[in-house]
């Protein structure tokens, strides 16, 4: 499986140089002040749009097949075989509290202990914390996340892991006792299903939605002759809504 750049930083650098080249030859005003500022957005233009055309034309490839990944990224450029590779998890940050951009999903590569790697492991994985290295944020690629991920666990096996779905699955298929005079199934089921999306989701207002949503349904939950039992719903609820409210700190103290 061949992974393809994203075009869109090629497109919006030939964008932005073609606008700063306009405001150039074309941006003239009679009196210096306007002069000078044409000039200014001008020179940025061109600067923001040298700098996304370059981003854009930089060599890339990233290839999943049998025997391991075929790489030309920074700092790597060969075959890193499935031995020098001790996980690949996929990861999906979480939401940042301030700013508008919601985080894509990275890929993550713990090496084995065989590995030649010559990177930096600046990041930790999110499954049992040993360091990692940030090996593709997949925003720069077309194919799909679910598609990449397929690959992935097509020629990974056990070696690949979609975090995602273990940050889902903790909240799946909860055990409730049935009982006289317990929650309405079928109102509890729909919470829990809709916070489920939610935590995989890397829009914000969508995850604080549905913890906005449970919290308020939890004030007057329908009661059933035979429903879930009220304390482990409770509880269960609490701690989905509060795996809702989870932002990524250290953004957010950056932003």
């Amino acid at each position: 499986m061949e992974l393809r750049r994203s075009r869109s930083f090629l497109v919006g650098g030939i964008a932005m140089l073609a606008f700063g080249v306009f405001m150039l030859l074309y941006g003239r005003a009679d009196d210096w002040f306007h002069v000078v500022g044409s000039l200014i957005i001008s020179g940025l233009s061109l600067l923001i749009g040298g700098g996304l055309a370059f981003y854009g034309l930089r060599p890339f490839r990233l290839r999943i097949g049998p025997e391991g990944l075929t790489v030309r990224l920074p700092g790597v450029n060969r075959l890193v075989p499935w031995a020098e590779i001790d996980a690949i998890i996929l990861d999906q940050p979480l939401p940042v509290f301030v700013g508008r951009k919601t985080p894509s999903p990275l890929l993550l590569l713990v090496p084995s202990s065989r590995s030649t790697l010559d990177r930096p492991l600046t990041h930790r994985s999110p499954l049992d914390d040993r360091p990692c290295l940030v090996l593709l944020d997949l925003e720069v690629v077309r194919q799909s996340t679910s598609a990449v991920a397929a690959g992935l666990a097509r020629f990974g096996g056990t070696r690949f892991t979609d975090f995602r779905q273990v940050t889902r699955q903790r909240f799946d298929s909860p055990d409730f006792t049935i009982g006289l005079h317990g929650y309405a199934p079928a109102r509890v089921d729909h919470l829990i299903k809709r916070g489920q999306a939610a935590l995989i989701s890397d829009v914000l207002l969508e995850r604080y939605g549905a913890k906005a949503v449970i919290d308020q349904a939890r004030e007057d939950l329908p009661i059933a002759s035979r429903g879930y039992d009220r304390e482990q719903v409770d509880a269960f609820l609490e701690e989905l809504s509060a795996a809702l409210a989870r932002w990524d700190e250290d953004k957010r103290e950056a932003g």
